[in-house]
């Protein structure tokens, strides 16, 4: 007990050491150096007099536009930002904010945003952040994935009032269930613009958010997920495995494809088991054998073998500038087919290291033809 009590002890200080959270300005003139990124938003966070917004929760509804500058010097996997003084030279930086006065304000623009595309590109991925994140670092990392991963159409967050500290587990945890209401909105209201899909991503505490919104919507209008969603992914999910279970029987059908990335080096996954007492229980994310899963329709995508050289353990789809490489010219090769039903494959070859429990599977690609 006294070794897992100084684990805990030093795995949050140690967290807690890594800066201060302060606000993050905004900078037109990043965008005469970087790359411009558009991030629409939604957040229940409350309003700062500053024009940003804080880990407080709010029973408003906020709707933004922000433009975030991708510096020149920017390497697949790195995310590098500051706070009060951020160099667009070799950082992510805010270059742009914008709230709109109603939700059919917000509709359009991201129409305009959609309706720019190509028609075979108008598609809208929902990013949905996990524990420990400012309303800032969310859109820096949504533009990171989106850029790396070179995902098409437009990226809109749901940034729910994170507390923003590594010691703020629990508040999180809650804060999880008070975003749902918020999440549903947002997810219906997206299923009415001219998107021609809507695919769902969910990292880590944003898992259980995303998942416990879609089973209340299940609850209420059965179908709905499947009629409305073209793809649920799951990345480092912080989800016990008998919950998942439960919310995933709220499906019928479950939607497609649904792909849940995990990785047994997940050190952070592993001090939640501590956290909650369940060492000995594996999360969704850090799953040691898929045998529980196998009779649910989604594909588990083991990405342990890049977790050495990703930049975030918690993370590595996200981080391994070799997996990145990977789906980045799997995107690319499937836009090159002119089926539109064409499925497109690709394994992910394990760098020198042993296949132990799960074995790596196929990545579906998410560019199908519309329904």
């Amino acid at each position: 007990m006294r070794r897992l009590r100084l684990f805990l002890f030093l795995s949050l200080t140690t967290v807690a050491a890594c800066g201060s959270r302060p606000y993050t300005p905004t900078m037109p003139e990043a965008l005469e150096i970087g790359t411009p990124k558009t991030i629409f938003a939604a957040t229940i966070r409350d309003p700062k007099p500053t024009g940003g917004f804080g880990s407080g929760r709010t029973e408003g509804y906020h709707l933004l536009e922000l433009t975030v500058s991708i510096p020149p010097n920017h390497k697949p996997g790195h995310l590098v930002f500051a706070g009060e003084n951020p160099d667009p030279r070799n950082e992510f930086t805010m270059a742009g904010r914008r709230t709109f006065d109603t939700p059919d304000e917000f509709t359009e623009r991201l129409n305009q945003e959609l309706l720019s595309l190509p028609q075979d590109e108008r598609d809208i991925t929902v990013f949905v952040h996990g524990f420990n994140s400012t309303q800032s670092e969310t859109a820096f990392r949504a533009a990171q994935l989106t850029h790396d991963i070179d995902v098409p159409g437009a990226t809109v967050v749901y940034s729910w009032p994170s507390l923003g500290s590594p010691l703020g587990y629990a508040y999180d945890a809650d804060s999880v269930m008070f975003a749902r209401d918020g999440l549903e909105r947002l997810l219906k209201s997206l299923s009415r613009t001219k998107a021609r899909r809507v695919v769902l991503v969910a990292h880590s505490m944003g898992s259980v958010l995303a998942m416990e919104t879609l089973r209340q919507i299940e609850i209420s209008a059965p179908g709905w997920a499947d009629q409305h969603l073209d793809g649920v992914i799951l990345l480092s999910p912080d989800l016990d495995l008998d919950v998942f279970k439960s919310q995933m029987s709220r499906f019928d059908p479950v939607p497609q494809p649904f792909l849940v990335f995990v990785s047994r080096k997940d050190k952070i996954l592993t001090l939640s088991q501590r956290l909650r007492g369940t060492h000995s229980r594996s999360r969704l994310g850090n799953l040691e054998s898929v045998e529980d899963l196998e009779d649910l329709p989604i594909n588990i995508i083991d990405t342990t073998a890049y977790a050495d050289t990703a930049n975030s353990g918690h993370l590595v789809v996200g981080t391994s500038p070799a997996l990145l490489a990977i789906l980045s010219a799997a995107q690319q090769a499937a836009r090159s087919f002119e089926n539109p039903g064409l499925v497109f494959n690709t394994v992910l070859p394990p760098p020198q290291i042993q296949q132990e429990k799960i074995e790596d599977v196929s990545v579906v690609r998410l560019l199908d033809s519309p329904r």
